[in-house]
């Protein structure tokens, strides 16, 4: 009788930036997670990222339940991350004129 393998491999890799997407994918482990904590389920997390199997997803899931900490740990820095590219951006004075285009294109594609 075979055993059972006992370990299990996390589709997940830490690209050059310290993202952590899914390997050979650019879904960030945020994006399931944040789907996952909304209450969204593995298959509708698929509907969203079609590009990923529900094996690895439910293997993402997995590991966010099994490290908990350490992944809310990671997700707070990435948000920090990505609030102070936000403010870098909105610092810009171009960012003003790119909005008011942005608005007047919304504006236009809605008539």
């Amino acid at each position: 009788m075979p055993g059972l393998e006992l370990t299990q491999k996390v589709p997940l890799a830490t690209d050059d930036a310290g993202v952590i997407r899914f390997t050979g994918s650019r879904v960030t482990l945020d994006s399931v997670v944040r789907g996952f904590k909304s209450g969204a389920s593995a298959e509708q997390i698929q509907e969203d990222f079609p590009s990923l199997t529900l094996q690895q997803i439910y293997a993402a899931i997995a590991y966010y339940l099994e490290h908990t900490k350490s992944v809310e740990e990671y997700l707070r820095k990435q948000s920090h991350a990505a609030d102070a590219t936000r403010s870098e951006i909105e610092r810009h004075e171009d960012s003003d004129i790119l909005r008011q285009r942005l608005r007047r294109r919304r504006a236009q594609a809605a008539q």
